[in-house]
């Protein structure tokens, strides 16, 4: 048996304290079917996904039903935040370091260069919108 790529194939931690290989990631397209797959277990939900970038982001994202946690891997990833009552922030995360969306919190990323993060979302509800 080999292993499997978390950057390939993300994990869906769920109730009952499963883990379930998810099918290969192909896009923004890709988190549909991912909700139709596991909303079920609600906000118990966790997406684990693994990203290399080698651009900022292009939009922003919004998760209402919980935190999510961004470990850097490599490189550095600046994280832009709008909390719900209108305050910002901004935190520089380098490899090994992590921040934390906090729910309902719109994000967005710049990179300067190439970077690798680890993400475990609570992604039930999740909102995009151009940045």
């Amino acid at each position: 048996m080999s292993g499997i790529r978390l950057e390939d194939r993300p994990i869906h931690l769920g109730r009952g304290a499963t883990a379930v290989p998810q099918p290969a990631f192909t896009g923004m397209d890709w988190y549909q079917g991912y909700g139709e797959r596991h909303d079920g277990d609600g906000p118990d939900g966790r997406l684990v996904s693994c990203h290399e970038f080698t651009g900022s982001w292009d939009s922003w994202e919004m998760h209402p039903a919980g935190e999510e946690v961004v470990l850097c891997l490599e490189g550095a990833i600046t994280l832009h935040q709008e909390h719900p009552d209108g305050t910002t922030a901004s935190v520089t995360i380098e490899a090994g370091e992590y921040a934390i969306n906090p729910p309902g919190t719109w994000h967005t990323a710049d990179i300067a260069g190439r970077a690798k993060a680890l993400f475990i979302t609570a992604g039930i509800g999740t909102e995009h919108r151009p940045r």
